[in-house]
């Protein structure tokens, strides 16, 4: 990781607008609020699997609707990684970050508000907006902030470190709060250490967006969500309705035409949203290989 960080750090160009030189302390306190921005939307990823059962009971809900808890946060989440990135490049990263832990926190709030399950699911993909616009945010601060090569290897290193750690935590923060709160507050947890986020992050991270940033691809996003959105609803809903249903047969096909339009899209547009040239680095796809293995598993 630390190779791959340092050849980034030399290869990236000249015109790139990076943050203005600050001191040790202001970087470190930048990191510290990224890495804290970072572990609220990590934790969130595995934060109910310990909470379904006490959800089930408290929303009357199906096996159908405990998947779509987490998976609906998940789906946009990893389905709007790319534009959000985009999107941090070209309007700045500080003003991304702020508006997705603004999403995030007001969406964590609502969730403890649900009063079925419906408005649960809805809350939880309002949460993977506001989470897919901090995480890009975060690492393009991080790789703005720190200029110096070894120097931005360390903090990169310490974000992927922190960004696993919130994996880990969330089944054990979870199962902490049920013990001692009612089920809201495995979201309500969110909210102090996002308004938190909010104050020190105006405070400590200097305003930096990329000149050069990549056009906004909306037909690859929209390609990539909604065949993502069918191979999970397909999977979700097949064990329920059968999977020789309709429901379940419809889906995979949708999922299927989405994706290979998608990857067709991709390697044909001008500015694609996902260079698929990527995966020809054995790096990327042992790593990507790895993380999917990690999450089926």
């Amino acid at each position: 990781m630390k190779d791959s960080a340092l050849e980034g750090a030399r290869s990236r160009p000249a015109t790139e607008a990076v943050a203005p030189a600050l001191s040790a302390g202001r970087r470190t306190a930048a990191l510290v609020t990224v890495c804290a921005s970072l572990l609220v939307i990590t934790i969130d990823v595995t934060i109910l699997n310990v909470a379904l059962p006490t959800l089930a009971a408290a929303l009357d809900a199906d096996n159908s609707a405990l998947q779509w808890f987490i998976n609906a946060y998940e789906l946009v989440f990893a389905g709007l990684l790319l534009t959000a990135g985009a999107l941090a490049d070209r309007f700045g990263r500080r003003r991304v970050l702020a508006v997705g832990l603004a999403v995030f926190g007001v969406s964590s709030a609502l969730s403890a508000l649900a009063g079925s399950s419906g408005e649960l699911i809805g809350a939880r993909v309002a949460m993977g907006v506001g989470g897919a616009l901090v995480l890009p945010a975060t690492l393009a601060i991080v790789t703005s902030v720190f200029t110096e090569p070894r120097e931005r290897a360390r903090a990169i290193a310490v974000w992927a470190g922190v960004a696993a750690l919130g994996l880990g935590l969330g089944p054990l923060a979870g199962g902490w709060l049920l013990q001692r709160f009612y089920w809201g507050s495995v979201f309500l947890v969110n909210v102090p250490v996002v308004i938190a986020a909010l104050v020190a992050g105006r405070l400590t991270i200097p305003e930096s967006r990329d000149p050069n940033a990549a056009q906004l691809d909306p037909l690859g996003a929209a390609l990539s969500v909604a065949g993502l959105g069918a191979l999970l609803f397909g999977v979700t809903e097949g064990p329920e309705r059968g999977w020789t249903s309709l429901v379940a047969v419809a889906s995979f096909a949708g999922a299927a035409i989405g994706l290979v339009a998608f990857l067709t899209w991709e390697r044909h547009a001008d500015k694609p949203m996902l260079d698929l040239g990527f995966f020809r680095e054995p790096r990327f796809s042992a790593a990507i290989v790895t993380v999917m293995s990690l999450f089926f598993g």
